[in-house]
């Protein structure tokens, strides 16, 4: 997949230590990556929140993309104030699956990083997900309920919901999932031409997860720290959204295509 939008060279900030080539980008005191990294920021009517989503993403990220469903407020404009190479996308259709799989096909990166644009994420777990990617998986796939995560956003209601989804999910189709229903996720490009996303809800997460168990990647779960929308109301409906979720698990379960083998890189 590819973008025609023409993105400004990230300059060298000095960051990168004297013995790598310019090419690298020092992303800890310990790690230095070759792989540009692209943000992926759906939002609609966010330009509240998105100085504080902003502000948490690292220095040395490749791009941010934010995908923008026709706001009403200032989100665009907030966005570009914030970061004057933003690469704002317009979205056609509705729902975050959409908006998701839109924000894909523009970004540029080798790595593509899911945030949500609520302030719920702390983009300084990028590196986590990052160093996992460089490191041997295909697919970082952020967790609440993994050891050293946690969540300052979720009910009693929805806390079971997702686990009957994400006990539903292991069972059905050989995962070991801590968390389910969560859209802090990272992966390397060549993922979307195997999971071939073709939903647009929040059942967009679920999806993904399914599809990454099912062609055989390798994911490897980040324990992740979920705060509270910093400004307005979530969209998220815990009914509805957990019947979508369980309509997509039904259906990739009848669906039995062979999980592709992977050649060894």
């Amino acid at each position: 997949m590819s973008s025609s939008v023409v993105r400004p060279a990230a300059p060298d900030d000095g960051t990168t230590p004297a013995h790598l080539p310019a090419r690298y980008r020092a992303i800890s005191t310990h790690l230095a990556i070759a792989p540009r990294v692209s943000v992926v920021i759906p939002a609609m009517n966010e330009a509240e929140n998105l100085p504080y989503v902003f502000k948490s993403l690292p220095e040395w990220i490749h791009e941010v993309v934010l995908v923008d469903g026709d706001s009403t407020d200032d989100t665009v404009e907030v966005a570009r104030v914030l970061r004057p190479d933003v690469v704002v996308v317009r979205q056609r259709g509705k729902g975050k699956g959409d908006a998701l799989i839109t924000g894909f096909q523009a970004s540029s990166g080798d790595i593509i990083v899911m945030v949500d644009a609520d302030g719920s994420a702390d983009g300084q777990e990028i590196v986590s997900y990052v160093s996992a990617l460089v490191s041997g998986a295909d697919f970082a796939k952020g967790s609440r309920f993994a050891n050293g995560g946690g969540t300052d956003d979720m009910t009693p209601v929805r806390k079971l919901g997702n686990w009957a989804l994400c006990t539903a999910v292991n069972a059905k189709f050989g995962a070991r999932y801590t968390d389910l229903c969560y859209g802090y996720n990272a992966f390397w490009r060549h993922c979307l031409d195997e999971i071939d996303l073709d939903c647009t809800g929040f059942e967009v997460e679920t999806l993904m997860n399914i599809r990454v168990v099912k062609a055989g990647l390798k994911v490897q779960e980040i324990p992740s720290h979920e705060y509270l929308r910093i400004h307005g109301a979530s969209n998220l409906r815990a009914v509805r959204d957990g019947l979508r979720v369980l309509k997509v698990i039904l259906k990739e379960r009848s669906n039995r295509r062979a999980p592709r083998v992977r050649a060894v890189r």
